[in-house]
């Protein structure tokens, strides 16, 4: 599933990589004109490494405890992604803050998907925190990841209500549904060249994009 013309993505994965299998299958049916040409994980742990593995896709282990500190991590994850070619870094459910340095490397060629309605509840437990706010509206936000944490430019959001009796594991499985629908999407317009970043500013189909395009 990994051979293919389109653009060229690297997925970043700490856990099950349940995104990085949408985003493989919405490549592998033409859905999105893009292949996985590299997947990283950062545990050696990580569920979804043998489910990418099982798909064909190349995969690459970088185990950030095996490095002395975060910065010869972070130059051993640059080396993997620029050699695979990858035009595109998605972050799917990787689970570590990356430096400032780093982000700035791929300005405007890395994406992030989080659990909540960005700017609301940035970091970590945003359903537990929404149902202790008591919100009455829960989603996803697809970004550019920026050196600010959970701070890059909004891209697309999808809600989901927050309903009488949501547990956070209710809530979570609620909004991870839109995330697999949202994030194969922005990067399909992306690859289309429909999306992208002009410095800070947002374009799509050649106009500003000045408020995140919203599903549901």
């Amino acid at each position: 599933m990994s051979s293919g013309a389109g653009l060229r993505l690297c997925v970043v994965i700490s856990g099950r990589g349940s995104n990085m299998l949408t985003i493989a299958r919405a490549c592998a049916s033409g859905a999105i004109n893009a292949n996985i040409a590299l997947v990283i994980a950062d545990r050696p742990e990580a569920g979804g490494i043998s489910s990418a593995r099982e798909l064909g896709l190349p995969v690459e282990v970088i185990a950030a405890r095996g490095f002395a500190d975060r910065s010869a991590f972070e130059q051993a994850m640059r080396e993997a992604i620029d050699a695979s070619g990858a035009q595109l870094v998605v972050l799917a459910g990787f689970m570590r803050i990356l430096s400032p340095e780093f982000a700035a490397h791929y300005a405007g060629r890395m994406l992030n998907i989080h659990p909540s309605l960005l700017p609301l509840y940035p970091g970590l437990h945003t359903h537990e925190r929404v149902l202790a706010a008591g919100d009455a509206q829960h989603g996803c936000s697809v970004h550019y990841v920026t050196g600010v944490l959970d701070g890059g430019p909004l891209v697309m959001q999808a809600r989901v209500p927050v309903l009488p009796g949501d547990t956070p594991e209710s809530l979570s499985a609620r909004v991870q549904q839109q995330e697999h629908i949202i994030y194969p999407e922005v990067i399909g317009l992306i690859a289309a060249g429909r999306l992208g970043l002009r410095g800070e500013t947002l374009m799509l189909d050649g106009q500003v994009l000045r408020a995140p395009l919203l599903r549901g």
